[in-house]
């Protein structure tokens, strides 16, 4: 008596890669940035143009930072769909065109859109952990919006420095893991929100060596765009979008 065939997995198959595979996945990356640089430079210039309004009104109206962080979040997933979109162009072999990329969130706008949510809850919840950190752990004053860095990154307060970049490590990996691709996955696949967490949480498992060069990768290369201004920017956020499209087509078959 032969028994019922298993059911096949909801899920799509991940492979496993070598570390090394982060650093082809950027050489990809700079590959499309050249073969369309204006079009990526668009949503380099959108980030960029971000970074700056943040970074104006933490000096000068500092109660609108939070809400517009928030919002920050909330178009990141829309904004990156280009981005993954004009590596798919290149991929099919068409001609580098920005327009339709404006709008190819639109089929899964559904999913991105609960996507975002998510990052915004996991935003929430870190803001109210780190004033719980801020209110155990900082023995001074708290620091005023001038000096913020100085007073904060004080060898008088590293037992809250330790705490606090645990606890904030614990969120940047959690939300590294539910989205290293689940984007791409979702403007290439248009599948449901819990099946690209899913198959994310699945190859970020699968492969930490890879993992962790492409996280370090990601926060140099964003960093660098940050120090120089926010100009940077223009380049970096490019550069680790696309490199973002082929970490998908590597580690999802």
């Amino acid at each position: 008596m032969t028994g019922e065939p298993a059911a096949a997995s909801p899920l799509p198959t991940v492979r496993t890669v070598t570390a090394g595979a982060a650093l082809r996945w950027l050489a990809a990356g700079w590959a499309d940035f050249r073969a369309h640089p204006w079009p990526s430079a668009f949503y380099g210039a959108c980030f960029a143009a971000m970074g700056f309004l943040i970074h104006f009104l933490f000096g000068y109206a500092y109660q609108y930072v939070s809400a517009l962080v928030t919002g920050f979040f909330l178009v990141v997933p829309f904004l990156a769909v280009g981005l993954y979109a004009l590596s798919r162009q290149r991929e099919r072999n068409e001609p580098p065109r920005l327009r339709p990329t404006l709008t190819a969130w639109a089929p899964g706008a559904g999913a991105i859109g609960v996507f975002a949510l998510v990052l915004v809850v996991i935003l929430l919840v870190w803001a109210r952990a780190s004033l719980v950190v801020f209110a155990l752990f900082y023995t001074s004053e708290m620091p005023s919006v001038s000096g913020f860095l100085e007073q904060v990154v004080s060898l008088d307060n590293l037992q809250f420095l330790l705490v606090y970049f645990c606890v904030g490590g614990c969120f940047a990996v959690l939300v590294f893991a539910i989205s290293v691709i689940s984007v791409p996955m979702m403007l290439d696949r248009n599948t449901d929100g819990v099946t690209v967490v899913l198959t994310s949480l699945r190859a970020f498992g699968a492969n930490p060596g890879a993992m962790l060069v492409w996280g370090l990768a990601i926060v140099a290369i964003i960093g660098a765009g940050v120090a120089l201004a926010f100009v940077g920017l223009v380049l970096a956020v490019p550069l680790i979008g696309h490199a973002t499209w082929h970490c998908y087509r590597a580690l999802v078959e």
